[in-house]
């Protein structure tokens, strides 16, 4: 079974844009569980634009499904972490500045760094997943980090899909397979959307969870968040 976990930031980007709370983070988390989500993702940044640390704390006890948060390891989003003691943490390659991930990590070149982290949250346990491109090497090197799972970027794919869907999605199915063979699980995420989401599914074994945000939250515009989310998972059967 594949998990469908609600990215929620452009909610909070929302909210941001007018100040107050509307619309209300904890709420829209707790509905979209209700609608079927199999769990809430949040990727707190360092200026705070969408989701605050303050949200992250905040949503920890309203929960009931698997809360994923998303980030670069700095000293502030490692004690976060922490403290709120999510069931999954992923760590993301992103610079301070950045709109949003753009890349995976170079788990060779910063394997050292990685290893280090993912032992402190394996100690607290939080199953930890690095997010990642799908280069066998970097995959067969995050294993060595002590790494539960891999995310797979997937823009590149979403990218291509139109154009050659089968040759989109050929290095996702080869990666999968390598992190399988390494002992990693698989999740995936980024620019999944209701056009592709199926194709990817039934192309990309072992696949275990995809975290969609953007394309679910704009589609929930025209079509609703309950009857969009239940869109999504379908696409997941």
């Amino acid at each position: 079974m594949t998990t469908l976990s609600v990215n929620i930031n452009k909610i909070a980007t929302l909210r941001n844009a007018r100040g107050g709370n509307m619309p209300d983070i904890l709420k829209v988390a707790k509905d979209c569980e209700r609608y079927g989500a199999d769990g809430i993702t949040v990727h707190p940044r360092p200026d705070e634009r969408h989701i605050r640390y303050q949200d992250v704390l905040d949503l920890k006890p309203v929960l009931h499904t698997e809360f994923n948060i998303e980030g670069y390891p700095s000293e502030a989003f490692i004690a976060l972490v922490n403290k709120v003691k999510p069931a999954q943490v992923t760590l993301v390659p992103d610079p301070p500045g950045v709109l949003t991930s753009n890349a995976g990590w170079d788990t060779i070149q910063h394997g050292h760094f990685l290893s280090n982290v993912i032992a402190g949250f394996k100690s607290a346990g939080i199953r930890t997943s690095i997010f990642i491109e799908t280069d066998e090497k970097m995959i067969r090197n995050a294993a060595k980090t002590g790494a539960d799972r891999v995310e797979l970027y997937t823009e590149a794919f979403a990218r291509e899909y139109h154009d050659d869907p089968e040759a989109a999605v050929k290095p996702f199915r080869e990666a999968a397979g390598i992190a399988h063979e390494s002992g990693l699980g698989l999740n995936a995420g980024h620019d999944l959307n209701l056009t592709n989401l199926r194709y990817f599914y039934q192309n990309v074994p072992y696949l275990l969870e995809v975290s969609i945000g953007h394309a679910l939250i704009c589609d929930a515009l025209y079509y609703g968040l309950e009857n969009t989310i239940q869109m999504y998972l379908r696409q997941l059967k």
